[in-house]
């Protein structure tokens, strides 16, 4: 079960990356490598289980524990908020918190190299 939870935690702190990454990207910049990759993974993998939470459910099963229907954000964020996973607008919701700060930072990233001249 704590293994379990440890795989949760951690699914949670990379959905929180794929959130900021790029905000963060504005202080660490070498953290954006690890972004695309993470959102290029996160893009193949749109539609199919999500890795973690199909490991989430294994190590909940073989500890005796009940597992959950559907995904991870469905289950820890949007449900408990009152939100199914399943409305449009609750899609929309999740959208939007996943490209606005994330359109925002790299935004401002680009806008930086724009203004720094090249070195020869």
């Amino acid at each position: 079960m704590l293994l379990a939870n440890a795989v949760a935690v951690l699914h949670a702190v990379i959905v929180l990356f794929m959130l900021t990454g790029a905000l963060l990207g504005l202080r660490w910049p070498r953290l954006l490598r690890l972004h695309v990759g993470l959102a290029i993974l996160a893009l193949y993998l749109t539609g199919s289980d999500c890795p973690l939470t199909t490991w989430e459910l294994a190590l909940r099963e073989s500890a005796g524990e009940p597992g959950y229907r559907g995904g991870f954000i469905g289950h820890y964020v949007t449900s408990p908020l009152g939100f199914p996973i399943e409305q449009t607008s609750t899609q929309v919701g999740i959208l939007v918190a996943a490209i606005l700060p994330n359109a925002v930072g790299y935004g401002v990233l680009a806008a930086r190299r724009a203004r720094t001249p090249a070195v020869p």
